[in-house]
């Protein structure tokens, strides 16, 4: 990423948590709606407060007891710490963050939670601290359309997948056609709007990585009143939307035993 959008993203994610100052976008932020049915009370409601997510990505990550999680872009924790209850206390969860302010919100929620399965580390998505090969799933939310380098990402997503693991994520996507002025606008890159793809390229970029089974679904629209940023955006009614994306790693490939003749 372009570092000094790298580091006007860092700074507001900052505020959020030092400021209070939210995301610019409420409708696209709605914890109550893109967790309608889950347990929420039952996580640090400032970790709930601190959600900044365009959709729900556990609800088809089908996370099993036992496995291991990495939550790419994890801020205040909340869905780090509700993963953490799926897997169990023989599985682990990491959660990714660059942000200081976010990282010590994230570990002031893991003690009032208990949650030893639970571990919050520094650092990019285009550059996980992490092994080869030591994740069974990967989940974000509204965050990898903040990356300027979303190939890298989703390289770095695979590097760290285990053969057959999976990428479930929540993301922002565009419908429409952007008007270039807007992605070199910063604020437009804080808001999830300016680092937004379409669908098609999304599904390149996957495919490009080594995924297969790519699906991505199209589970929000947003209208210029829901996206509430305070500036002129000229007609974007239709243009941005919140989507559920899936791909896998394909599994190792198998070894074929060799018959040998008797001598």
């Amino acid at each position: 990423m372009n570092t000094d959008i790298r580091e006007i993203v860092q700074q507001q994610y900052g505020k959020i948590i030092t400021e209070g100052c939210g995301c610019s976008n409420q409708g696209i932020t709605d914890t109550s709606i893109n967790y309608a049915g889950m347990e929420l009370c039952q996580l640090p409601k400032e970790a709930v407060q601190a959600s900044l997510g365009c959709a729900n990505p556990l609800v088809f990550a089908q996370l099993k007891e036992g496995e291991t999680v990495l939550d790419l872009g994890s801020g205040g924790g909340m869905d780090v710490l509700a993963a953490s209850r799926f897997v169990g206390d023989t599985g682990k969860v990491y959660g990714l963050d660059m942000t200081d302010e976010m990282l010590r919100l994230a570990n002031s929620n893991k003690a009032k939670m208990g949650a030893a399965n639970v571990e919050f580390i520094k650092g990019y998505i285009e550059d996980i601290p992490l092994p080869d090969k030591s994740i069974d799933a990967i989940i974000s939310n509204c965050v990898i359309n903040l990356s300027q380098d979303k190939h890298k990402a989703l390289f770095e997503a695979y590097r760290v997948l285990k053969p057959g693991g999976r990428l479930r994520v929540a993301d922002m996507v565009c419908i429409k056609d952007i008007d270039p002025l807007l992605r070199k606008n910063a604020e437009m890159w804080c808001g999830c709007l300016a680092g937004t793809i379409r669908p098609a390229e999304y599904e390149t970029l996957l495919r490009n990585s080594g995924f297969n089974n790519i699906n991505i679904e199209i589970v929000h629209v947003y209208t210029k009143e829901t996206i509430g940023i305070d500036m002129d955006l000229g007609d974007v009614n239709g243009v941005f939307a919140g989507a559920l994306i899936s791909a896998d790693k394909p599994p190792a490939p198998q070894n074929k035993s060799r018959k040998t003749l008797d001598s």
